[in-house]
């Protein structure tokens, strides 16, 4: 399979692209085509961490409208917030 590679907007670099919209709509078609791999899977592990120092339930449909927020402010503006009083784990 022949990865293409586009400009990230995030990372501001060309990487490779995603094979697929990872969401529905003009939004995931967006991430499509301005968003790498690299950009989203870094995307994944800060909504987790959202997701889990929030204590979020994401079958609620405003925790799910609020995340997209985040993932679009991460993805495309100035980045999305730490959780009030997180601290990161050390690194070994």
């Amino acid at each position: 399979m022949i990865q293409k590679i586009i400009f990230c907007a995030k990372l501001k670099q060309d990487l490779a692209g995603l094979a697929f919209a990872p969401h529905p709509g003009e939004l995931g078609q967006r991430i499509l085509s301005e968003i790498s791999q690299q950009a989203w899977q870094d995307w994944l592990k800060h909504q987790t961490m959202l997701i889990n120092e929030n204590r979020l339930n994401v079958l609620d449909k405003a925790t799910r409208k609020n995340l997209e927020s985040e993932m679009i402010q991460y993805l495309f503006g100035e980045g999305s917030a730490l959780p009030e009083g997180y601290t990161p784990p050390k690194q070994p």
